[in-house]
């Protein structure tokens, strides 16, 4: 269905937004940024901001929606033959192969991560996607596999294909920081990748086989 003028008019202003509290965050801080200077800044009504963004860490945050429910959309992805686990690494590779800046590989991430480390609020945010990612994943899994409520294998194997994918964004943020080049970031963290899966024993890796 074709986007209105009403729907893209509300995305447009929710993309200033965003961009520009972001830029007053990477500049300033994410504590000091007051809701009210952003939107003086993207000349809104503070009213405004708080529907779009009911708190500052969602301003932050603000593709958190599509990041939540990524790695379950690579599970219900999976080509005929395969895991959950082994389409999560197969997406992941291509990723860290495309030097994709979803997943941390461009210039000026560090920036980004330095304002996560610098504010108490924002880590406790992050705490809180990680979880949600890894309900919403387990969630799939129950789905996707027909598993009974009180099967304990869907939330494991959430948990181990949550380790996998936070151990990689861990490791690209870490070495972000140190204002490294993305493309060479990529390289290694594909070694690791590697690693990975060699740590992962054949009951996570052959869970969730699509017929």
């Amino acid at each position: 269905m074709a986007e209105g003028l009403r729907e893209r008019k509300k995305r447009e202003t929710r993309q200033r937004i965003s961009d520009v509290a972001t830029g007053l965050f990477l500049e300033r801080g994410f504590t000091t940024v007051t809701m009210a200077e952003v939107a003086e800044a993207a000349d809104v009504s503070v009213n405004t901001v708080y529907n779009y963004f009911p708190a500052k860490e969602d301003l932050f945050f603000d593709r958190s929606e599509d990041v939540v429910d990524r790695l379950s959309r690579w599970v219900r992805g999976r080509d005929a033959g395969e895991s959950a686990a082994r389409a999560v690494l197969r997406e992941l590779r291509a990723e860290i192969e495309a030097v994709s800046p979803r997943i941390g590989l461009m210039e000026g991430y560090d920036r980004f991560m330095r304002v996560i480390h610098e504010s108490p609020q924002l880590r406790s945010r992050l705490w809180s996607l990680q979880q949600e990612i890894q309900d919403h994943l387990e969630a799939t899994l129950r789905e996707e596999t027909g598993a009974a409520p009180d099967d304990p294998l869907p939330g494991l194997v959430a948990g181990q294909i949550c380790w996998m994918h936070g151990t990689v964004f861990v490791t690209i943020g870490r070495e972000m920081v140190k204002g490294r080049a993305p493309a060479e970031v990529s390289r290694e963290v594909l070694g690791l990748v590697d690693d990975i899966e060699e740590l992962l024993s054949d009951g996570v890796l052959d869970y969730a086989v699509r017929g």
